[in-house]
């Protein structure tokens, strides 16, 4: 949830320059900084404030890796690449290996193909 802080400068401060498929919102500051500054760059979440909502292209641009915003640097998408998904840790939708406490089921018995490390 974005705060009345975060607002107030967004509104007063800030320039929109783009949007990612999530709805966050993308701003930088409207004046141009003074020599030797950067101009400082924010994200408003869609939803709940999660760093793992914002996709690499606007995290490149977030951390100045990047100058140019995402929609307009012509990085074009591959055939092989999946969307970005946030993190899922601590959700339903998390990963948990077969034997997991949570996934209800049991763990495989050892192989054989294991040997613990013993000091000599």
């Amino acid at each position: 949830m974005t705060t009345a802080i975060t607002r107030a400068i967004t509104l007063f401060k800030g320039e929109l320059v783009g949007n990612d498929h999530l709805g966050n919102k993308y701003y930088h500051e409207r004046k141009a900084p003074p020599a030797g500054r950067r101009r400082k760059r924010w994200v408003v979440y869609n939803g709940e404030d999660e760093a793992s909502r914002v996709p690499p292209e606007w995290h490149a641009w977030l951390h100045y890796t990047i100058d140019a915003v995402p929609e307009n640097a012509g990085r074009p998408h591959r055939d092989w690449q999946k969307e970005h998904v946030a993190n899922q840790t601590g959700t339903a939708q998390a990963y948990r290996p077969s034997g997991h406490t949570l996934a209800g089921g049991q763990r495989a018995k050892a192989t054989g193909d294991y040997d613990a490390w013993t000091p000599e």
